[in-house]
C-alpha cells in the first residue's frame, strides 16, 4: 500500500528564490526559464533531467558585468 505514494520523479531544483534575472531571463534561483517552470509539471522525468543537466552550465549567464572604470582594469 506504502507504493502507492511513492513516485519516482525529478525534484523541481527550485530553492524559493524567484527572481528573474533582467537580461539572462533564468530564475536567479533554479536558473530555469519561465517556459521551463511553467512546463515543469507536465514534463517527464527524461525531459526533467535534460533540464538539470543543463542548469549548472547557465550559472555564467548570471555573473556581474563589469562596467565603466571598473571594466577597464585588468584583472
Amino acid at each position: 500500500m506504502d507504493d502507492i505514494w511513492k513516485r519516482n520523479e525529478v525534484e523541481s531544483p527550485c530553492v524559493k528564490i524567484c527572481v528573474v534575472h533582467p537580461e539572462a531571463k533564468i530564475c536567479v534561483g533554479c536558473r530555469r526559464t519561465l517556459d521551463e517552470i511553467g512546463r515543469w509539471s507536465g514534463m517527464t522525468s527524461d525531459q526533467r533531467r535534460a533540464i538539470m543537466a543543463e542548469l549548472p552550465g547557465r550559472a555564467g549567464l548570471l555573473a556581474k558585468r563589469r562596467g565603466g572604470r571598473l571594466g577597464r582594469q585588468p584583472g
